[in-house]
Parts: structure tokens; C-alpha cells; sequence
């Protein structure tokens, strides 16, 4: 099989050896060095439900939260939830437990705070700096990153008022969250629901990893992102495929959608992953599925990250029933050879069928043998595929596939290397996104 689940950086230390993995803790425990205080603002909206699961998120990660409601949000979830999730009190107002100065003292301990809901009413109030309640003076006095998760009608969100108010709040450092599409409110739907839990968590630790604000670098630019297995039938039971489980894709077209660009992902199979909010996901099944769906969109995109791991074969002949054991079983199963994706839109591209300026990036599995190790493998690859940056990853039992972390090397055509750190298969895919951006950026000021 090919193209897996990766990695990425192009601000890590030159590549040599493997990159180092952290010593984890027991089960259940988090390193002393890694438990944070997390703040999390609940805004009033019916999607303040969804911030209960995002409190047991960062309490079962072993982080110390305290949940900082506004009076509204808590006509949809009582102070006692809260409490019994987080085991700290919960107050409102900046008038409760005055000798501790919480309106003051929170914010300046927090090492993250996460507002989730953040209404249209809290958007505004924050982007003009009230102080009018405990969670928005909170919010002044933090020094620490800032994630606010929008949740809201459409139309609410898309009013002129609600856009200057976030870019305001982006221009200062925070990050704002794309909103997700689909049931609101009654029967509405649109853009402005909230995004998963686990999603908003995941964006919101990655700030943690990285320690800075998601850059909105990719404001315009297309990208298509390929993720998952795919599967190739052998009968109405079985079939061909691989260990991905497509979120080393998944993160990149999330982080793509959040740092500006407009996403298409082709996915195949994944280890049932929830949608990226703000990104437009084609489903497939087979290797020729995702040929057909990748040349479709691959015109439109400025950057394509062929994350996929696409079987390299499928069976010449697909049974109508299910082979049974025993007497006619076949001795074999005669495969054919999947074409190569990846090579195949290298090759439009030099055939003036893309814009000569796309950036593609292709991953790669590998592992060493006597005839060389896993970055000679690698370097071979990028040159026979001709991409311009390949995410290489040293596969094997808990490396890269079915794993929620993920290391390996960055390979660039331009003959640099680097060597990726150990962590979040977001943050994997925070460092890939740096380096299409550079590249992105750096042809377009050579148009302009």
C-alpha cells in the first residue's frame, strides 16, 4: 500500500535520526509539565449544552478548568453541572468571592482560555472591550492564547457587524474558529453551528503545542486534501485495504479550513471521524473513486495534500457472491495495478492541465530494510514522484497508523529536509500547512 497518515515542520531541527519520542506518563496520568489551567467561557446560546462535553474533554486530559458561564448561558445549563464537571465553583459576576479578585486573577493565571459557545452578543462585547461580567474581564486580563468557538444563526453570522467584530478579535491575537454548517436552532440550517467538542479541544490544544494563535495565511486559497484508506472489493464481504485511519488528513483539511482556506477533502475510509467544520467532504470508496474525485477538483486548487493511503492493487474481478470456503475456492486472487494518484496529477500539472504553480504534497509510509533505511526509501520517492514536499513516516507497531500522535520528516524538493517532532497529528499538520503557506505566499509575490 501507499500514501499514509503523516506528519510535518519546516521549523524543525535538520534531519539525522528519527525524531525523538516523549516518555508518556502511566495510564490516566499527564505529565506535571503538561496539565494546564484551562478557562472556559460559556456563552448564552442552545448550543452551551455542547460545552459540558468540552469541560469533561480537558478535565479527562488532566487539565485543571474552571468554567466561567455568562448569566444567560446558565438559562440553558445550571451552575451545578458545571461544578460537579470541573470541581470549581462557578460564579457570573465580578462581585462574587471579591478577596480572591477572580475577575482579575483568573485571566492572568489561565494558560488557555476557550469560549464555547461565543454568541453574537459576546463576540461584540469582547471585540469592544467590556468588562460588564467575570467571563469578559477575564478576557482582558489574559495573556495567554484565546479561542472562541462562534455559534449563532446564519444570518447573524454573516452581518457585517459579527465580521468586523471578529476580525477585530483575529487582528488582536485570538483565534476564531470557523463555525460548522448545518441544523440550528428550530429547523434552520447553515453556517454558524457549532463545531464538535472535540474538534474545538483539538484546535485548542494545538495552541497549546504550538504556542501561538492559527494564522489566517491561506485567507483564499484552495485546497484539496485527500484522507483515509481506501478499500477494494474482493467479494460482497471482503476486500483489499490498509490500518489508516484518516486523521492525519482530517487535521490538515480542518487546520486548512481554520487558517482561511476554502477545503475540498476527498476521504475514504476512516476510523469514523466526525466532518471538518468548514470544509467540503466528498466521500469515496475505491482507488479509482478518489482518481475520479481528485482530477475533478484538483483544476480549482491552489495546493493539493495527497494524505490518502490508496491500495496500490485491486482484484481483477469483484465476485457477485461471497467466495466460499471449500470446494471452489480460488487458488488466487489476480490483481491489477491501481494507477498512481499522486504521479498522475504531478504530471497534469507539467502537462499545463494545473496551474504550474500548485503545490502538491505527497506522503509516504516507509520502513528500512538491508538495502537502505526509511529516509533513503524517501528521498528515491520524492524524486521519482516529482511533488514538491513529501511527509515521510517510519511505519510499524504504533507508528503513524491508528495513532493519535505522529513524527517523521518533511522532504522538499528544493532539496531541503527537516526533521518533525513528536506530538498531535495536528500539530503534524499545523507544521505541513506552514510550509504549503511559504510556498503559496512566496508564488504569489513572485506574480504580483
Amino acid at each position: 500500500m501507499t500514501d499514509s497518515d503523516t506528519p510535518t515542520d519546516s521549523t524543525a531541527p535538520s534531519v539525522g535520526t528519527a525524531p525523538s519520542v516523549s516518555t508518556a506518563a502511566g495510564d490516566g496520568e499527564t505529565p506535571p509539565h503538561a496539565r494546564r489551567r484551562i478557562v472556559v467561557g460559556v456563552g448564552g446560546g442552545i448550543a452551551a449544552y455542547k460545552a459540558c462535553s468540552l469541560v469533561r474533554l480537558f478535565t479527562e486530559a488532566g487539565h485543571d478548568v474552571r468554567v466561567i458561564p455568562t448569566e444567560s448561558a446558565l438559562e440553558f445549563v445550571g451552575a451545578a453541572t458545571f461544578e460537579a464537571l470541573s470541581g470549581h465553583r462557578v460564579d457570573t459576576g465580578v462581585f462574587e468571592d471579591v478577596p480572591a479578585v477572580p475577575h482579575v486573577r483568573l485571566g492572568q493565571q489561565a494558560d488557555l482560555v476557550v469560549v464555547a459557545p461565543a454568541t453574537a452578543d459576546l463576540l461584540a462585547r469582547a471585540a469592544h472591550g467590556r468588562a460588564d461580567d467575570l467571563l469578559t474581564a477575564t478576557l482582558l486580563t489574559a495573556r495567554c492564547p484565546v479561542v472562541f468557538a462562534p455559534a449563532m444563526h446564519t444570518e447573524m453570522w454573516e452581518h457585517p457587524a459579527t465580521a468586523e467584530n471578529v476580525a477585530v478579535l483575529r487582528r488582536r491575537g485570538a483565534t476564531v474558529i470557523e463555525p460548522a454548517s448545518g441544523r440550528l436552532t428550530g429547523k434552520d440550517t447553515g453556517a454558524g453551528r457549532l463545531p464538535e467538542p472535540a474538534e474545538i479541544a483539538t484546535i485548542a490544544t494545538l495552541l497549546l503545542e504550538r504556542d501561538d494563535a492559527v494564522p489566517r495565511d491561506l485567507e483564499g486559497v484552495r485546497v484539496l486534501v485527500t484522507a483515509g484508506g481506501t478499500r477494494e472489493p474482493v467479494d460482497p464481504v471482503r476486500f483489499l485495504g490498509n490500518r489508516s485511519s484518516g486523521k492525519q488528513g482530517y487535521a490538515l483539511a480542518r487546520l486548512a479550513a481554520q487558517r482561511g482556506a476554502r477545503v475540498v477533502l476527498v476521504s475514504g475510509y476512516t476510523a469514523g471521524l466526525d466532518e471538518p467544520a468548514a470544509v467540503d467532504t466528498v466521500h469515496v470508496k475505491t482507488a479509482l473513486d478518489m482518481r475520479e474525485a481528485v482530477e475533478k477538483h484538483a483544476a480549482d486548487a491552489d495546493a493539493i495534500v495527497m494524505a490518502a493511503a490508496v491500495a496500490d492493487f485491486r482484484p481483477t474481478v469483484t465476485a457477485v457472491s461471497k467466495i466460499k470456503k471449500g470446494d471452489g475456492e480460488p487458488d488466487a486472487i489476480p490483481l491489477a495495478k491501481n494507477p498512481d494518484i499522486l504521479a498522475g496529477i504531478v504530471e497534469s500539472r507539467s502537462a499545463g492541465t494545473l496551474d504550474a504553480d500548485t503545490v502538491i504534497v505527497g506522503f509516504a509510509a516507509e520502513t528500512g530494510d538491508e538495502n537502505g533505511d526509511v529516509l533513503t526509501y524517501a528521498r528515491a520517492k520524492l524524486a521519482r514522484k516529482g511533488c514538491d514536499l513529501l511527509v515521510v513516516n517510519a511505519v510499524g507497531e504504533g507508528k503513524a497508523f491508528e495513532v493519535d500522535d505522529n513524527d517523521g520528516w518533511l522532504l522538499g524538493a528544493d532539496g531541503s529536509e527537516c526533521a518533525l517532532e513528536h506530538g498531535s497529528k495536528s500539530l503534524m499538520a499545523s507544521r505541513v500547512l506552514d510550509a504549503v503557506a511559504q510556498r503559496v505566499v512566496r508564488s504569489r509575490d513572485e506574480h504580483t
